[in-house]
């Protein structure tokens, strides 16, 4: 299952101004990793539309909400995607994050797997 999804960094530059947005779609260490960086809009606007492809690939079927879709560096750099134990029984998810000044995209990968990688 693929997932595809494209935002505008202006417009998420907005949503962050409001604390509440903030809390309700970012998990904890997203929001450490953003606000370390120089031009977090930039940054939480790459996690947010990894969150949607994320959750265009899994279909919608699961009830998940997009702070349960944790987008983290792994140690090399490239992002990955956690997700809670009981969304990802046998499920594997790849992600690939592209941003420019004016947009941030993301196309995730869902595929079965016996590797796991819970929250």
């Amino acid at each position: 299952m693929i997932g595809i999804d494209i935002v505008e960094i202006r417009r998420i530059a907005a949503a962050i101004r409001n604390r509440r947005f903030v809390m309700r779609v970012f998990h904890p260490a997203e929001i450490a990793y953003c606000e370390s960086r120089k031009n977090r809009a930039q940054h939480y606007a790459a996690r947010f539309a990894a969150k949607e492809a994320v959750w265009k690939a899994l279909e919608g079927r699961r009830a998940l909400a997009l702070r349960d879709i944790v987008v983290e560096p792994s140690e090399n750099g490239k992002p990955e995607i956690r997700l809670p134990a009981s969304a990802c029984t046998r499920l594997r998810v790849e992600v690939s994050l592209s941003h420019t000044a004016t947009y941030a995209a993301a196309v995730a990968l869902v595929s079965r797997s016996r590797n796991r990688r819970h929250a």
